[in-house]
């Protein structure tokens, strides 16, 4: 964006380019990309990643914009907190400019695993549908700083459009359509599936478990679902300490 716009008229530019981004992609999930890629273009951000949420326990990301991303988003699920869970309850933006020197109380063990990583922002902004948040999209910078008032004006643009082109595509398949994304995690709940029919747990209380055990190993919870789903480790494993 050129120093010399006007908030206005970066504004009105940043609408074009993600218009034109939205109307000139072959399906939603391309539209959703473009949207998010043109996003860091316009933003003093390195990444961007979308997600649709259904409460803590069930979140498909859309979109990941590199593999740093791509990992946040991640660990992010795997603990079950984290902006972007923060911002789709508060349905309102969640702002942090700095995240080694902010403490955070709504996702701490978060805000610790993700300092060891290369994360110096993030910015996650509600994906609304009137009074109804069905989603994330998040922003991150390498390096600590902060966005300005246009920038978190055109976060929320792009957020506002990225909700329209899920809106269309989930009409079209409320059910399935996402088991195509390339970072979806059916695995996850076909792992929550084993442990609590194992275990005789409810769906909510294996996926805890699950967390427990990925995150008392140190792992991620992707990589102990894989490992349940292809047999490598037995449910019962789970309750060993």
């Amino acid at each position: 964006m050129p120093r010399h716009s006007s908030p206005s008229d970066s504004l009105r530019r940043a609408h074009e380019a993600l218009l034109f981004a939205l109307h000139h992609s072959d399906d939603r999930l391309d539209a959703v990309a473009r949207v998010a890629r043109i996003c860091v273009e316009l933003l003093p951000v390195d990444g961007a990643s979308v997600s649709l949420i259904f409460g803590p326990d069930r979140r498909e990301t859309l979109f990941a914009s590199n593999e740093v991303v791509a990992g946040i988003e991640a660990l992010q699920f795997g603990l079950g907190e984290g902006p972007c869970f923060e911002a789709a309850r508060l349905r309102s933006p969640v702002l942090i400019s700095d995240l080694r020197a902010t403490t955070v109380t709504a996702w701490p063990i978060f805000a610790a695993e993700a300092a060891d990583r290369p994360i110096g922002a993030i910015f996650a902004f509600p994906l609304m549908n009137g009074e109804i948040s069905v989603g994330a999209l998040d922003l991150y910078r390498t390096a600590p700083g902060r966005l300005s008032t246009t920038d978190v004006a055109i976060a929320m643009q792009v957020a506002a459009i990225v909700t329209v082109a899920l809106l269309g595509e989930r009409a079209d398949d409320q059910t399935t359509w996402w088991t195509d994304v390339p970072f979806n995690r059916a695995h996850i709940h076909q792992a929550t599936g084993m442990v609590s029919a194992a275990s005789h747990l409810t769906a909510p209380d294996a996926l805890a478990r699950l967390r427990s055990y990925a995150y008392a190993t140190g792992r991620l919870l992707d990589d102990v679902a894989d490992d349940l789903v292809t047999r490598r480790v037995d449910p019962v494993d789970l309750d060993r300490p």
